[in-house]
């Protein structure tokens, strides 16, 4: 068991940019509509912005504010599909025997992300980059814990995953549109993420990601929510 406080918040998904556009769709949430839109990242050097896949344009804009004023502050970045067009691209090339672009491999790696913030930013703080299964979110948090209990003052968590290409649509069934949630999580007990490891019995798949649903009970002010994921059963309790 593990207690923290989330200190702000941030999201982004196509259509969804303000405050009062999440508190909405989390009370009537429905799948966007196929969108090419990506967020404003106009905060960055023009050259830099060029760089920037719409999964990392997402990352820098939930992010970028939450660090506003911050310095050496840890970030952990979690994706669980990570840059699917990027990589169906350079996958595609291959097939077509095309020369591979040394940049976009550099950028399609799952720690590019980190790489790019730490170089925009200037940043030297700890930088971790997962990818761990449905429950993504729940392993990123355990990582920002351990972070604040070696004396992180503030740990910026980022989860984000970009729409895949229509090939791996066999194979992705969990990224209903592309978003992006940023936590700015501190030392406290406003929160408390408890693991239960007990046989769990098959349940419907979750409608909605587990950063989204956690999104859900911030916002319509609800005390808990509860994540399944194979075997892990993750219960989130907020003090009263």
């Amino acid at each position: 068991m593990i207690n923290f406080n989330i200190a702000q918040w941030r999201a982004w998904a196509p259509g969804l940019e303000s405050a009062d556009d999440w508190r909405a769709w989390c009370q009537q949430p429905t799948v966007l509509a196929g969108s090419d839109a990506a967020p404003d990242v106009s905060f960055l050097p023009a050259m830099q912005r060029r760089r920037l896949s719409r999964l990392a344009r997402m990352a820098f804009s939930v992010g970028w504010p939450l660090a506003d004023g911050l310095q050496q502050l840890p970030l952990v970045f979690v994706s669980r599909h990570g840059e699917t067009p990027r990589t169906l691209d350079i996958l595609s090339d291959l097939a077509n025997d095309e020369p591979l672009s040394p940049t976009q491999f550099s950028l399609s790696v799952h720690n590019a992300v980190i790489g790019l913030w730490s170089i925009l930013r200037n940043e030297t703080a700890e930088m971790t980059a997962l990818a761990a299964a449905g429950d993504g979110l729940e392993h990123g948090v355990l990582e920002a814990a351990a972070l604040l209990n070696e004396g992180a003052p503030a740990v910026l968590l980022i989860i984000t995953e970009e729409q895949p290409p229509e090939a791996y649509a066999r194979w992705i069934d969990d990224v209903p549109f592309p978003y992006a949630l940023g936590l700015l999580l501190t030392p406290g007990d406003e929160w408390q993420l408890e693991l239960n490891t007990a046989a769990v019995q098959p349940t419907t798949k979750a409608q909605w990601p587990h950063a989204l649903n956690l999104l859900r009970t911030l916002l319509n002010d609800q005390g808990a929510c509860q994540h399944a994921w194979k075997n892990r059963v993750w219960n989130w309790q907020r003090k009263p």
